[in-house]
């Protein structure tokens, strides 16, 4: 179902699960002012159309020794114009790095851009020197480091 055959309160449903996950049906449903059954079967639905895709915890970086956020910008070796194994192949193996919470193919100049989270600098010249500059897809890497957290945000406000 597109986003114009939701109705208001399925909005409304997404946008208060997303502010707080932990709501309880019978919170959900108040604040979205529906009865509790009708509330369930919503989410439900939503759920099975895979509009939420899931629940999660957010965990705070600092707390838990993962405080420096490199953004790593990535340039892969294509070996022949018309093969793709090397992009294969950096797509497959970043999936296996903890280090990497995001990772994105771009258009233009370089081939991935990365997030990657770790203790601090000595943590993320061992990662970028022994498995990123070791990968051997790799022909280019540059990195930047986020100085201060202006604004984070995981919700997609549905209008």
């Amino acid at each position: 179902m597109p986003i114009n055959e939701l109705d208001r309160i399925d909005k409304q449903i997404i946008n208060e699960l997303q502010r707080d996950g932990k709501l309880s049906n019978l919170e959900l449903a108040d604040r979205v002012a529906l009865s509790p059954s009708p509330c369930l079967r919503r989410v439900k639905r939503l759920e099975d159309e895979g509009y939420i895709t899931g629940y999660t915890a957010m965990v705070d970086p600092d707390k838990i020794g993962c405080g420096l956020i490199a953004y790593v910008s990535i340039h892969l070796n294509k070996v022949s114009g018309s093969s793709h194994a090397p992009m294969e192949a950096f797509a497959r193996d970043v999936q296996k790095w903890p280090e990497v919470v995001e990772c994105y193919a771009l258009s233009g100049e370089m081939d991935y851009i990365l997030r990657v989270q770790v203790k601090d600098l000595a943590a993320f010249s061992a990662f970028s020197m022994n498995v990123l500059m070791k990968h051997p897809s790799v022909v280019d890497m540059r990195s930047s480091f986020a100085l201060q957290k202006i604004k984070e945000s995981k919700m997609l406000y549905v209008k």
